[in-house]
């Protein structure tokens, strides 16, 4: 039985996130759909990160089982076809071997959460960056941001309904950045780690947030971190700003 990766793009607002639901759409029950009309199932598939409701993709990676050979080529052609019209596309299709596992042998997520300062109403935008009105120091929030990257108890920055076993996860790099837009000056947060607790991305950026409109000091965050308490945390950043950008393997299969 062939096995095969997907590296899957889709827009969240849809969805009530990746994760298959009994009575609202999902991205994974789209590609099972999808799957449904080239070979008979049931397909369970299994992704790299589950992604919450509202929040996109550009490289999420996904493994599946099918009965046929296929070539990948003809394999992405054909979940492309019947995913329409949902905003989800398969961009790349590799066969891997049997015991390949888009979850387990990632060695790396990487996160992108855009937010935008700006007054006026979002239109080519809309439902894809965080909209804030007044301006923030990105300066301010890398500062803050260095004194999360590393091992730590992330207990602050998770939500009470993670099922992780245990809040200490490692941080690679944050890397705060403004970018010039057609749109306007977006502060940009790129987050890179080999795995996430539930809701700590959003967590840890709508607390970033707040150092960057002067309503934190960069030392708070430290603080927050220290405190091991979920009240200790800042509001939690929307989805709509975040985006599963990338996932890292030994051996890339798409390469």
């Amino acid at each position: 039985m062939p096995r095969y990766a997907l590296r899957i793009e889709y827009h969240g607002a849809p969805f009530a996130g990746w994760q298959r639901q009994a009575d609202q759409p999902s991205v994974q029950g789209a590609i099972e759909a999808a799957l449904a009309r080239l070979e008979p199932g049931p397909h369970t598939i299994a992704a790299a990160g589950r992604t919450d409701a509202g929040v996109h993709a550009r490289g999420q990676v996904c493994h599946c089982d099918l009965e046929k050979d296929w070539s990948p080529f003809r394999l992405s052609e054909a979940l492309n076809h019947h995913l329409k019209p949902a905003p989800v596309a398969v961009v790349a299709c590799a066969q891997v071997a049997p015991d390949w596992h888009a979850r387990f042998s990632a060695i790396e997520r990487r996160y992108l959460y855009r937010i935008l300062p700006r007054r006026a109403p979002l239109t080519l935008e809309a439902g894809l960056v965080w909209k804030v009105p007044g301006p923030l120091d990105a300066g301010a929030m890398q500062a803050a941001a260095r004194q999360l990257v590393g091992r730590h108890d992330f207990t602050t920055f998770r939500s009470t309904m993670c099922q992780a076993a245990s809040p200490v996860k490692t941080l690679d790099a944050i890397d705060i950045a403004e970018v010039e837009t057609a749109a306007g000056t977006e502060v940009q947060a790129r987050f890179r780690a080999r795995s996430f607790l539930h809701n700590q991305v959003r967590s840890l950026i709508g607390t970033l947030e707040r150092v960057g409109s002067g309503a934190w000091a960069p030392g708070d965050v430290a603080r927050a971190l220290a405190a091991r308490d979920r009240a200790a945390c800042g509001p939690v950043a929307p989805p709509q700003g975040l985006s599963l950008t990338g996932v890292g393997y030994p051996d890339d299969p798409f390469a």
